[in-house]
């Protein structure tokens, strides 16, 4: 594993884990790396995070310094840094943000020039050069230093290119729209205008400490109130960054993005659109959905948990929709990454085409009861290789059959370890997590 970048960036509390220092650093390698048979050029968005600012212009001096030349898109989504970066033959793209953290972490992700996240031998260089085991790097003079200039014209090609991936009108409909307060302020509001919906926002007036603020995709509880209260069609939430989109339907049911890839996927199918007849989740996507995919003879792999990977198999296989329970939802035909206004721009189309409300698509699902629990432990490997903790999760797998499930797996970044049931009953998933915990502490591995 990266020593500072994981699977969606550089992210720390801002001047802590992430700082100017290394942001400028950052930004002195890529316009070093890409300017070796050209002056790179190079794309830089953010977020509303009152830290955003300084590392924009940390990077900014970075690149300059070594000769590249950054194009500032200032606030925006990190999926339109993805598109203006392969549309717009960008040699890099950066995005700053931290996603779904609150406003004191930040984070720079990374794009390479097909717009997807950043190859990894790249990665292993920055982060080598950032401790100094790669020789430092000269500054540009004279002609050779880089300029900055504004780019907001990209910004509104990228709103033009959402506008134009509908293929219905939204007249007459009533959609709310949760921005966080974080990068999808601008631009969600002005694409569903555009198609012709009343459009209802709620925590679009950020101030560098509110982005995702009890609101958002991960607080979704303002839009369930919005829809409610004004008798809605449907709600979307999306995250900081707008890469992510979980929505709402008519009654105030939350629908995550194991819903949104049945509601896509079966549509696709039944469309005759879905190639090669599967979908890719990650291993923490429900039961209930793959239950649902064997009713309607769809296909899926799973990969481990991050949208990097989903976006990786996807690609190595052609698939094209793909996604997590969290709202990262990649519709590959029209965006390397996941991309919160495009998927809700795709769950309209559903349900305009069919003529059904959010709730009525979500019917041929049951999602099943779902307990995760963390567990401190001294040595995640030994507890995974330790054979009596294996036969308990055996045994919780054997128990449960076809009608429920057990993920054990290690945090990526802390001394957890991680146990996920789902069952029919929420109390099957306590007794089996109880079951296996128990094993673990006998064992001696819970830390004190």
């Amino acid at each position: 594993m990266s020593k500072y970048f994981g699977t969606d960036g550089f992210r720390g509390e801002a001047n802590k884990g992430l700082t100017v220092e290394h942001a400028f650093k950052i930004g002195r390698f890529i316009g070093h790396f890409y300017g070796r048979e050209h002056r790179a050029q190079v794309v830089i968005g953010k977020d509303t995070r009152r830290s955003s600012y300084m590392l924009e212009y940390a990077l900014t001096a970075g690149l300059t310094a070594s000769g590249a030349d950054a194009f500032l898109l200032h606030v925006t989504t990190t999926p339109s840094i993805s598109y203006v970066v392969r549309t717009d033959d960008f040699d890099c793209g950066i995005m700053i943000s931290a996603s779904h953290n609150p406003f004191c972490d930040n984070g720079i992700k990374l794009f390479n020039a097909r717009g997807e996240k950043m190859d990894e031998n790249v990665i292993e260089e920055i982060e080598r050069y950032l401790d100094g085991e790669i020789p430092e790097i000269p500054f540009a003079t004279g002609e050779d230093i880089g300029r900055a200039s504004d780019y907001s014209a990209g910004r509104n090609r990228y709103i033009g290119y959402l506008i134009s991936l509908a293929v219905h009108s939204f007249k007459g409909k009533r959609i709310g729209l949760d921005c966080a307060n974080g990068s999808s302020f601008m631009l969600a509001k002005s694409v569903f205008d555009a198609l012709g919906a009343k459009t209802y926002v709620i925590n679009n007036k950020p101030n560098g400490f509110n982005i995702n603020n009890a609101c958002g995709s991960t607080h979704i509880e303002s839009l369930v109130s919005l829809v409610k209260e004004e008798q809605l069609d449907c709600g979307f939430a999306f995250d900081g960054d707008a890469d992510r989109c979980i929505a709402v339907d008519e009654n105030g049911n939350v629908v995550d993005g194991d819903r949104i890839l049945y509601i896509c996927g079966s549509y696709l199918k039944e469309t005759g659109k879905l190639d090669k007849n599967t979908v890719v989740t990650t291993v923490m996507s429900n039961i209930g959905l793959y239950k649902a995919f064997d009713e309607l003879g769809i296909n899926y792999e799973k990969t481990d948990v991050g949208d990097k990977y989903v976006y990786e198999r996807m690609n190595e296989k052609g698939y094209i929709l793909g996604g997590e329970n969290s709202g990262h939802i990649i519709f590959s035909n029209y965006a390397n990454t996941g991309d919160g206004i495009i998927t809700a721009l795709k769950i309209m189309q559903v349900i305009c085409a069919k003529k059904a409300t959010l709730s009525e698509l979500c019917r041929g699902m049951t999602i099943y009861p779902q307990v995760l629990k963390n567990f401190r432990v001294t040595d995640k490997n030994a507890v995974l290789n330790d054979s009596d903790v294996q036969n308990a999760v055996k045994a919780a797998e054997n128990a449960l059959g076809t009608e429920g499930r057990v993920l054990v797996r290690p945090s990526g970044t802390e001394p957890l370890l991680r146990i996920m049931t789902e069952a029919k009953t929420k109390d099957l998933c306590e007794k089996y997590i109880a079951d296996i915990a128990e094993v673990v502490k006998k064992k001696g591995f819970i830390a004190e």
